[in-house]
């Protein structure tokens, strides 16, 4: 079958007239005759475009010999029979999705860093900084604190939202069509240098963060340790957002079927756990540092949590396994 005949076809399986389906593309009604006609054929825009509308790859758009490719109907009715939703994913979606990603990516890694640099008002107090005063610097090194904080915490709110219309990309199976896992491979081999030298460079942040403390045993200069820490996990986090949206679209390492269904899993001790972290971080900020200054290292409760949450993760998974075998 033919592109002419294909388009043709599926038009008439949506029940759309020529007009009808030319008003869903904005074009006129006899480019769409001249279509179906095999009188022209549509460029590489409007190929995507009826790739996306009719839920069919380009692939079998534009090659004769591809017969079988399911529309959204027959893609449902399959779904529900195995109980697996599939969702296929055009060129233009993946790209609007990279794209947001990559845009996003800066402002959730500021975010976080923002809760790894949140204890410096607090010991800045202790130097004058906010005042002669120590009780009314005290008051307003803490609101800065909790302005940091609540800082960080909407804009996690608001990069989820933003992203919840893709959350099936993290649960669900996705099927990529025509020509789109080479362009996301391209991609992602482009961004591979830049990706190995943040991490670099946030490993070496991490390692020479500390150093000035080796010198000096002063708690005027934990704030360095912070802005270090705070700049390594801002590098950890964007360049790892970006890896991880092209992952998420091949579907490897984390983004595969059975860690998707581990994901699922896990969901709820993440959401717990991360509370309780917060709320830790918030008490030794806020408490402990009246007595044993504690406070200076309380921003590193993050990284700390970061680290221990992934050995959990591990954990507990691997208790999954023996239990999945045992039984």
């Amino acid at each position: 079958m033919i592109l002419a005949d294909k388009i043709m076809a599926l038009r008439k399986k949506h029940g759309w007239s020529q007009e009808e389906l030319a008003e869903k593309l904005d074009v006129s009604r006899q480019s769409v005759s001249k279509w179906e006609s095999a009188a022209s054929i549509p460029d590489i825009d409007r190929i995507l475009a009826l790739s996306r509308l009719f839920g069919v790859s380009t692939d079998y758009l534009l090659k004769d010999d591809v017969e079988q490719d399911q529309d959204p109907t027959q893609a449902q009715e399959d779904a529900e029979k195995t109980g697996t939703l599939v969702h296929s994913l055009s060129l233009e979606e993946a790209n609007v999705f990279l794209s947001l990603k990559r845009k996003l990516s800066g402002r959730i890694a500021a975010a976080i860093s923002l809760f790894v640099l949140s204890p410096i008002p607090m010991i800045l107090t202790e130097y004058g900084y906010f005042g002669p005063n120590q009780e009314s610097a005290e008051t307003v090194g803490g609101a800065i604190v909790l302005a940091m904080v609540a800082a960080g915490v909407a804009a996690l709110i608001l990069y989820g939202l933003q992203l919840s219309k893709y959350k099936y990309l993290e649960e669900e199976e996705i099927r990529l069509q025509y020509g789109v896992e080479g362009i996301v491979t391209r991609k992602k081999e482009e961004f591979a240098g830049i990706y190995r030298g943040s991490i670099a460079a946030g490993v070496m942040l991490c390692i020479l963060g500390p150093v000035p403390l080796m010198f000096r045993d002063d708690s005027a200069l934990a704030p360095f340790l912070f802005a270090a820490v705070a700049l390594a996990v801002f590098l950890f986090v964007r360049v790892g957002s970006i890896q991880g949206s092209f992952e998420q679209l091949l579907q490897q390492n984390d983004y595969t079927p059975e860690h998707k269904a581990w994901r699922k899993t896990i969901r709820p001790f993440a959401g717990a756990y991360w509370c309780i972290v917060t709320a830790v971080f918030l008490v030794i900020c806020f408490y402990t540092y009246y007595t044993d200054g504690e406070y200076d290292y309380a921003g590193l409760i993050w990284p700390v949590a970061g680290v221990l949450y992934g050995a959990l993760v591990l954990l507990i998974r691997g208790i999954r396994n023996c239990f999945r075998r045992a039984a």
